[in-house]
């Protein structure tokens, strides 16, 4: 189990996990968080981390303390987001991203997907992209962020980061030629640029229940499967498949794979760097914000959102659940 205390008691290998079984069970149903779409061993780290912090030594004596201490059932939902996010997170990605935004630019309007947006900051890094570089038209380019939780999508409206939280923002920025023009420090709070907001549009979005928005150019959807189960994975993959124009692009985390069924549809741009595009029959147009190829997978896509159990909550890189919930 991982689980690094005294259990007490002489309880063997099957009594614990029963124990923690029962435990998951109640943070599902009573907390609304989605422990069924989590990898094990990532929650036992997440959880035992906060036993030890309340020197609670039992599952069940640790469940009794979620049942009465509100306190504790927050802190337990924060432990179990993932909160690893930064600006142009690998950046020999993003400069590939930027030629790919360059290239869209020049075919019409292009809509960008940052799917499990966490705190908004991978949103943000396309639209800093788009404005440092004069071959994209920032004028002609729609970039939504998504999540399931609320809290982190209202932090992302904000675009307001405690220094705390943002270790080496000059390194994070080195991509952009004017760094200083994007992200402004006041005291121990770092403040997107207001031109850089004003592209950017957020909203509450479920990768597992729902349907994606719209169609897009680009779909970014980096850092959240490490954390998810076989099962949860292949529905989300199914619905940012569909959300893929023809001829578009689609880039997930560079360790992360994309599943053995949505191969045969993307063909890899840059392997290493887990950037892919749709192989699928058509033009490759950039779309208008309409549902064209929603159609086309929604049935397709059906079936593995009934087979992926309860609602696989925060989707964010911040993996957190549907307390709603990042990453991200």
């Amino acid at each position: 189990m991982g689980l690094d205390i005294d259990l007490g008691g002489g309880s063997d290998d099957d009594d614990t996990d029963e124990g923690f079984d029962e435990l998951l069970e109640f943070v599902e149903s009573s907390l609304s968080f989605a422990t069924s779409s989590y990898n094990r061993s990532y929650l036992d780290r997440r959880i035992s981390a906060r036993m030890r912090r309340q020197r609670v030594d039992d599952y069940a004596d640790y469940q009794e303390l979620l049942r009465e201490d509100e306190d504790e059932r927050e802190e337990l939902l924060n432990a179990l987001s993932v909160n690893v996010t930064s600006f142009f997170r690998n950046p020999e990605v993003w400069e590939s991203l930027r030629e790919i935004l360059a290239d869209l630019s020049q075919s019409g309007r292009t809509n960008v997907w940052s799917a499990a947006c966490s705190d908004g900051r991978e949103a943000y890094s396309v639209a800093m992209l788009a404005l440092d570089d004069d071959r994209i038209d920032a004028g002609r380019l729609s970039i939504l962020g998504t999540d399931i939780k609320p809290e982190i999508l209202r932090a992302a409206r904000r675009g307001e980061y405690h220094a705390s939280e943002t270790n080496d923002l000059e390194e994070q920025l080195e991509p952009l030629a004017g760094n200083d023009r994007y992200v402004a420090r006041d005291g121990d709070t770092y403040r997107v640029a207001d031109e850089v907001k004003e592209l950017v549009s957020f909203r509450k979005h479920d990768l597992v229940q729902e349907s994606p928005p719209q169609t897009f150019n680009l779909v970014i959807c980096r850092n959240l499967f490490i954390y998810i189960n076989k099962q949860a994975k292949q529905a989300m993959f199914e619905t940012l498949s569909s959300a893929v124009e023809p001829g578009g692009y689609l880039t997930i985390g560079m360790t992360e794979t994309v599943p053995a069924s949505c191969r045969e549809r993307f063909d890899p741009v840059e392997k290493r760097l887990r950037i892919y595009r749709d192989s699928t029959d058509g033009d490759g147009g950039n779309n208008d914000g309409g549902s064209g190829s929603r159609s086309r997978s929604r049935s397709r896509s059906s079936t593995s959102r009934s087979n992926s159990g309860s609602r696989s909550g925060s989707q964010s890189r911040s993996g957190s659940t549907s307390r709603s919930t990042s990453r991200r």
